[in-house]
């Protein structure tokens, strides 16, 4: 057998090995066959962009593992769209966006909340303290139990991300 040949049997061994069993444990978690099948095709094309399956004895707890994340993700996704919605509803018809609109607002929602959720806990409170309550840095610290310059630290680090994310997008 060539050896080119061996990555594509290895990976088409490990998904019908536990493509059912997959499908089927996300189906338990989300109660409906619809979004299991979606999740479970992200999963494997998340693990294919890594080039190389995990190993037999590893492979449900790996897949359980990426599915978990993928599955945070949705829930996180439809809770912006959720929240987005209810305050869309709130407008007059005349004020409310287009579909297009909508789409664009609630993509960049999403990218917001995946950006804010991969700082850290405390630079991502002071950032929203600040940015979303309008606390000055002294009340930040205060909140936080930490120093004016740990805020100040903080705040830059959050402004770094963010700055980063949009320039390394365009």
């Amino acid at each position: 057998m060539p050896t080119a040949d061996l990555p594509s049997q290895k990976i088409a061994a490990f998904y019908s090995d536990h493509h059912g069993w997959l499908r089927g444990w996300l189906r338990k978690k989300l109660g409906n066959a619809f979004d299991a099948a979606d999740l479970a095709h992200d999963t494997y094309v998340r693990i294919l962009s890594c080039g190389q399956p995990p190993e037999p004895e590893q492979s449900r707890r790996y897949l359980a593992q990426v599915a978990n994340g993928l599955l945070i993700d949705l829930y996180r996704r439809r809770r912006i769209e959720a929240a987005y919605l209810q305050t869309l509803s709130l407008l007059p018809e005349p004020e409310a966006p287009s579909e297009e609109a909508r789409a664009l607002v609630l993509e960049a929602l999403i990218e917001i909340d995946a950006l804010l959720h991969r700082l850290p806990e405390k630079t991502r409170r002071a950032l929203l303290l600040c940015k979303l309550d309008g606390l000055s840095y002294r009340e930040i610290a205060s909140r936080l139990n930490v120093s004016v310059s740990s805020v100040e630290k903080y705040i830059a680090r959050g402004l770094q991300a963010c700055y980063q994310t949009l320039y390394t997008h365009e």
